[in-house]
């Protein structure tokens, strides 16, 4: 029923004529979208925000207002108009100064005034002013340091109150990323550079987001300047970066570039021997154009490819003497690991009229890993060879529409549609052997390849509606369903699969906001998701060995339930933000590997080496305060929570901890500009020791007869799976920026330093045999790492 009026309530007719305002928000120096800005109308005190592509529509009764239009870094503007006829209204931001305290931001959407729960925006700004780890500004370590969200030392995955990293749906200009890391995690795959907008959602997920459990990372590129050519190049200690940016027809067509990659092994080539080669470098491209077709029409084209590149090669000659004749014999070793994305974008934009917004994209995207082992000898007598690769990955061909319909104040309808076509290949193996012997007709080879999970075809369907409903001028509430659709490419046609209700799951998805007064609000959120493709990892930092799978009949897909609720406040006109959140999730059908299981070492199918079955919960409370406005910005993250995890063959059935179970989580995060010369910023974060699987006794089993004599076998009791803590985690990291600016360009010199006072974090710990008694050590990654930067802008 509830679905019925949501459908009905926009087409209602009011007795007072009504008229609309609609355009697009720009920044008035470069011409980019500004996303989420705030349009307010004082006067009946009712306002809408921008959308992803910076277009706005507010439908008022016909008479003369002054709407305000506001967002954080720039300079709130006024209009006064009188609606007697439906009217464009474009509007260009200038920045703001550093005194953002002396701003009024009336009527802004703020944490206290938005409907949604479990949601944060981060500048870009902020985020280039966090600490970097070896100069490299990453937008993932930054997420790592909001509450509600975990992760693991020297990695960029995150786990997002309780989930793994596969449940996080990472979009960059709306197409999945399959794999956001560079060099096992040390790195992530996004240019700060080229990034215009960076939102989580963490719960109470609005019907337009689906097919993940845990969280919606949204990463907005830039679109390129409107107005003039712009240049932004770094150089950092182990990598380098470009971005150019400018008009091709100005105010009409633009441009965006940005490269970056990493050269420490161009450095090592002058200290490695000539036989010898190494390599170990990643690199991405990010490239997009944005251009205006008429006042109703745009057109956006993307791509990004970027890939990680580890090998090896040895080729060695070895001379010998045999009966007093000389013999060479040649030795070649080679081993390769490459993994990587590649993703392409069409988008149009069309405004159907000034309450219908449209957007339909049409996108391409592989990941892929892949990786070789060559041995060869060869000599006078014989030569021997043994090659070894494996191929694994996932593409997707996507297409989507999606409007924005805007009838009326009180109501922000969302519709669309999305199909995906995703094929899986989770493994495939080719096997080279050969031998050969100069004195002999004896010879033996073997070349194959060994699809031992083969390639697999599925469609991902599903269709949304949601309203954000304006009940009164307290009460308000984003109410939604995602219907989709998961079925196999086999026998049964894609039409049949359609017109079939078992194939067909439906979520609902309601959040709730009550205004206490204007400065205080209560919220309430329930979301159900289902997330049709698994991740097998049997690694602690996200490898890139590890493989993506979709869900089949003996695997079934993930999905979970969320209850979340807050209570949030703002103090000092909005200067300073504070929310207090507690949740519960329960997730269902959740796999893991069987012990011992390694996905590069068994040709098994992948299907026969996991658990699945598996339940979880996770329950806790988050705590974010955070200034917003003045010299001085950032935010203290508080988390207490619990994760469990539950499969029949583990731990005998019981309840056990999440190996990211922590139960503290703390971050605080600092950045404060002085003048426009000098900056700095400073992080400390602690976290509660993640939870192992580790012995806890060791007693004398059975005597064996060993190759040395009799011997006594030792037992290791483990107890309780994950029943013991590795010790906590905290570093503080410390960043100075000093800027000297031209006429026509800006120059940047930074420092960092890296977990400042040398903490010696845990890594994996393992037992060790010393003095005939095992002992337990820590294996730690980083110790203080300081780094250097230059940028310059032109």
């Amino acid at each position: 029923m509830i679905f019925r009026l949501l459908l009905l309530l926009p087409f209602l007719t009011f007795a007072q004529e009504k008229f609309t305002v609609s355009g697009y928000l720009t920044d008035a120096n470069t011409g980019e979208s500004i996303i989420g800005a705030n349009i307010y109308c004082s006067d009946i005190k009712q306002g809408v925000s921008s959308n992803t592509y910076g277009f706005y529509s507010l439908t008022l009764p016909s008479g003369a207002y002054q709407l305000s239009y506001s967002f954080m870094g720039y300079q709130t503007i006024a209009k006064q108009i009188n609606l007697k006829t439906n009217t464009s209204l474009d509007v260009a931001f200038l920045s703001a100064s550093i005194n953002l305290d002396e701003i009024q931001l009336t009527g802004a959407v703020t944490i206290v005034k938005s409907t949604q729960t479990s949601v944060i925006d981060i500048p870009i700004s902020q985020i280039k002013s966090i600490p970097a780890f070896l100069g490299e500004v990453d937008v993932l370590k930054a997420i790592q340091l909001l509450p509600g969200v975990q992760s693991s030392e020297g990695s960029t995955g995150f786990y997002v109150r309780g989930g793994g990293p596969d449940q996080n749906l990472i979009l960059m200009d709306g197409v999945p990323v399959y794999n956001a890391s560079h060099i096992g995690g040390l790195f992530s795959v996004f240019n700060a550079d080229a990034i215009n907008n960076v939102r989580l959602t963490k719960g109470g997920f609005p019907a337009r987001f689906g097919g993940r459990l845990s969280s919606v990372l949204q990463i907005d590129m830039k679109e390129g300047n409107m107005k003039e050519f712009k240049g932004d190049a770094s150089l950092g200690l182990i990598s380098s970066k470009i971005t150019l940016e400018g008009p091709i027809i100005k105010d009409k067509t633009s441009f965006i570039f940005s490269g970056r990659r990493t050269y420490a092994d161009l450095l090592a080539r002058t200290f490695i021997p000539s036989e010898e080669s190494y390599a170990i470098y990643f690199y991405d491209f990010n490239a997009k154009i944005n251009h205006k077709i008429s006042a109703t029409d745009r057109v956006f084209l993307s791509a990004y490819s970027g890939r990680d590149v580890i090998s090896v090669e040895d080729n060695g000659l070895n001379a010998s003497f045999q009966d007093s004749e000389p013999s060479v014999n040649s030795e070649s070793f080679g081993f390769g690991l490459g993994y990587g994305n590649l993703t392409s974008t069409i988008r149009w934009n069309h405004l159907f009229s000034d309450k219908l917004f449209s957007n339909t994209t049409l996108a391409y995207s592989r990941y892929s890993f892949d990786t070789y082992f060559d041995v060869q000898s060869n000599s006078a007598d014989s030569n021997q060879g043994v090659s070894y690769s494996y191929l694994s990955g996932i593409e997707d061909y996507s297409f989507g529409i999606n409007f924005d319909y805007m009838p009326a104040p009180m109501h922000d309808v969302k519709f669309g549609l999305s199909y995906t076509n995703h094929r899986f290949f989770p493994g495939s193996v080719n096997l080279n052997i050969n031998e050969s012997y100069a004195d002999t007709s004896l010879n033996f080879a073997i070349d194959t390849t060994l699809d031992f999970s083969g390639t697999t075809k599925v469609h991902e369907l599903f269709y949304y509606l949601e309203d954000d409903i304006t009940f009164n001028d307290r009460f308000k509430a984003n109410v939604g369903l995602h219907i989709g659709l998961y079925a196999s490419d086999d026998n049964e046609s894609l039409s049949q699969k359609l017109i079939n209700p078992d194939n067909y799951y439906v979520q609902p998805r309601i959040s709730a906001r009550y205004l206490l007064n204007e400065d205080w609000s209560l919220k309430a959120s329930y979301a159900e998701m289902q997330q049709n493709i698994h991740l097998l990892t049997n690694s602690s930092v996200g490898l890139p060995s590890d493989i993506w799978v979709p869900a089949i009949d003996s695997v079934p897909s993930q999905s979970s339930r969320q209850l979340a609720a807050s209570i949030s406040t703002q103090l000092k006109n909005g200067m300073y933000e504070i929310s207090l959140e507690g949740y519960y999730k329960t997730m269902s059908d959740l796999i893991t590997y069987k012990a011992g299981y390694s996905n590069l070492s068994s040709t098994e199918s992948w299907e026969n080496a996991i658990e699945i079955g598996g339940e979880g919960e996770s329950y806790g409370m988050e705590l974010f305060v955070q200034k917003k406005k003045g010299a001085t910005t950032g935010w203290i993250g508080y988390t207490l929570s619990w994760t469990n995890r539950q499969f029949q063959n583990i731990n005998f059935g019981e309840w056990y901890p999440y190996k990211y179970d922590r139960r503290h989580d703390l971050s605080v995060v600092v950045s404060h500009k002085f003048n426009d010369r000098f900056d700095f910023g400073a992080t400390w974060v602690y976290g509660t020791g993640n939870a192992i699987n580790f012995p806890q006794s060791v007693y004398l089993g059975l005597p064996y007869q060993g190759w040395s004599g009799q011997n006594i076998d030792l037992v290791e009791s483990y107890g309780e799976r994950n029943s013991v803590r590795m010790n906590a985690y905290h570093r503080f990291d410390f960043g100075a920026n000093f800027h000297k600016n031209g006429e026509h360009y800006s120059r940047t010199f930074s420092i960092a330093v890296y977990n400042l006072y040398n903490r010696r974090n845990p890594f994996f710990v393992y037992l060790s045999q010393e003095n005939n008694q095992r002992v337990a050590k820590q294996v730690s990654l980083f110790p203080m790492i300081p780094s250097i930067s230059y940028r310059i802008k032109f």
